[in-house]
């Protein structure tokens, strides 16, 4: 082993920057957990009321849902992968300098693939909002359209 103090010292300068972006990381994946808490709520309340009376309403709303939760779940792997390749990048920063092991194309290439899974993430989020907006826009069409027939 050829770790000296000079040397530790920089090797948790450059590890830094991966720590504040797990710190991002663990943020959204508790984001993302608390969106798919929802959903799942919904899908509960949604279900009970399927099996009292099963209408296309019920059913539509239950397939957006299931849809939703599939974008979020993966969201989530993607974010989980994202925090693992991070964790890994880190690791090998101090492996590397630890063991004098030439990991520099292992940590681009894992911190490569933590950014790639992130965006895919990211992805999928900015996908299941378009949904559930576009749904929330649609009820609200639907409650407009009510009121404007009971006014009439």
């Amino acid at each position: 082993m050829n770790i000296q103090l000079g040397d530790i010292g920089q090797v948790i300068q450059l590890a830094i920057a991966p720590v504040f972006l797990l710190a991002g990381v663990s943020i959204l994946l508790i984001m993302l957990t608390n969106r798919l808490g929802r959903i799942i709520d919904q899908m509960r309340l949604l279900e009970d009321r399927a099996v009292k009376c099963v209408d296309a309403e019920c059913v539509a709303a239950l397939s957006n849902l299931h849809r939703r939760s599939n974008l979020i779940n993966t969201a989530i792997a993607a974010t989980t992968l994202c925090g693992l390749l991070i964790c890994m990048v880190i690791a090998m920063l101090f492996l590397g300098d630890a063991t004098g092991l030439p990991l520099v194309h292992l940590i681009a290439a894992s911190f490569i693939g933590a950014i790639l899974a992130l965006a895919t993430s990211f992805m999928c989020l900015m996908r299941e909002m378009s949904i559930s907006y576009r749904l929330m826009r649609e009820q609200q069409m639907v409650a407009m359209a009510m009121c404007a027939e009971r006014t009439v």
